[in-house]
């Protein structure tokens, strides 16, 4: 029975696989079964995880066609730094999770979060690892009271409580998690508790909320190394989104994207690493054909103040970040097609019980995308199958991208 039952589970785990790479879908099964394909960018990861381990944020930007692994890779990347015992989190940019709010990027970092290993969030899990009595507690708290962390006095009487309580109180100590998490913590009650254990009164001054976002993102990164994690890695995925953005929106963007890129986070010493991934015809479509190194800091620079300025400049960082720090995936060459039809077939025999013969799927051309020979490999196989006398022809399509302004997706801009 364990045998065919295992039989039974290895088979939906492959059709599962099938279907994900039929679907584009980067699964876990899926990437594990074709890799990545991109030696020199895994190279170039790992390095950027060694550099944030030494306390060295930074970042790199991927591009790449539509089809062309972008999603796969990331997928790839994040499994690498989760078995090197990092945290990772994955967050695709959407209406939901706008670039350039950092209050929204960081709650869709905290909660996607992962280690291996755990089954909770990653900050959660951190928590419930720290030593409280131990020197990386200590030294967490003297960071986070130190005017080289720029924090809140929230953080320091935070932890300080959380101290008091993980054990004694859970249920204050899991809300005082969820404020390092993106909730928010009613300063009244939080004074309170902090004299009822006699660590008060204590001064907390207002944060304006997009500052509170930054500074979770510095004190998590700091809570996770304090637990014993070697560092922080945030996937971006879809980046591109931000060209359908409104003038004023894209601006902003590009400075956050130049921000991630650069590992400039507001302090020193901090665990992060983090890659984004964009269409590799962005810069025509968007910088170029829209105009965007002209009128985007020309028409924020108008407003005439310290801050439009600061933003100008910030968002021409991240425009000529585009231009010349983005890493392109490469085309997958003869050997790794050969290597990845092998494994598809093999694939594609284990989960339907059958030999599956070859099919000629697409023309090798430099243009075609690892996702449409894969799909067409699938299609081309389960046709076969039905029908043995079938003589499939896959027929290829390019799907453009879209960079029209969408109003939808950054409502009450305030431009």
């Amino acid at each position: 029975m364990s045998v065919a039952a295992g039989g039974l589970d290895l088979v939906i785990r492959q059709r599962r696989a099938l279907e994900a790479l039929r679907a584009g879908v980067p699964s876990r099964d899926a990437v594990g079964l074709l890799g990545s394909g991109q030696p020199e960018i895994e190279d170039r990861f790992l390095a950027l995880v060694e550099r944030a381990g030494d306390g060295v944020a930074g970042g790199m930007l991927l591009g790449g066609g539509f089809g062309s692994g972008k999603s796969h890779l990331l997928q790839h990347l994040g499994q690498l730094a989760l078995n090197a015992g990092l945290a990772v989190s994955r967050v695709v940019i959407s209406k939901e999770t706008p670039l350039h709010d950092p209050v929204k990027v960081f709650r869709a970092a905290a909660d996607s979060a992962v280690v291996a290993g755990r089954h909770g969030t990653a900050i959660a899990e951190a928590a419930a690892e720290l030593d409280l009595d131990g020197p990386a507690y200590a030294e967490l708290l003297s960071w986070a009271g130190s005017a080289g962390s720029d924090l809140n006095a929230r953080f320091v009487a935070s932890l300080l409580l959380f101290a008091r309580l993980r054990d004694r109180d859970p249920e204050y100590a899991d809300a005082l998690v969820r404020f390092w998490s993106g909730d928010p913590l009613p300063a009244p009650e939080l004074r309170r508790r902090l004299k009822a254990h006699g660590l008060g009164p204590v001064s907390l001054p207002p944060a304006p909320v997009r500052e509170l976002g930054m500074q979770r993102l510095r004190f998590a990164a700091k809570l996770l190394a304090a637990a014993g994690y070697p560092g922080w890695v945030v996937l971006f995925d879809e980046v591109e989104l931000i060209g359908r953005y409104s003038l004023q929106q894209r601006a902003k963007s590009y400075a956050e994207l130049a921000r991630w890129v650069r590992g400039e986070h507001g302090a020193s010493g901090l665990p992060i690493a983090a890659v984004l991934a964009m269409t590799d015809d962005f810069e025509a479509a968007v910088l170029s054909d829209k105009n965007d190194r002209e009128l985007v800091p020309a028409r924020v620079r108008a407003k005439e103040t310290s801050e439009a300025g600061e933003l100008a400049a910030r968002a021409e960082t991240g425009m000529r970040t585009i231009e010349a720090d983005m890493t392109l995936l490469t085309p997958p060459d003869a050997a790794e097609l050969d290597a990845a039809y092998a494994r598809l077939k093999e694939l594609h025999g284990v989960a339907f019980g059958w030999a599956p013969p070859d099919v000629p799927g697409l023309e090798r051309l430099g243009a075609t995308r690892m996702r449409q020979y894969v799909r067409a490999w699938i299609n081309e196989w389960d046709l076969v199958r039905l029908d043995p006398d079938a003589q499939p022809e896959t027929v290829v399509v390019d799907v453009r991208s879209d960079y029209r302004e969408d109003t939808d997706l950054d409502p009450g801009d305030g431009e």
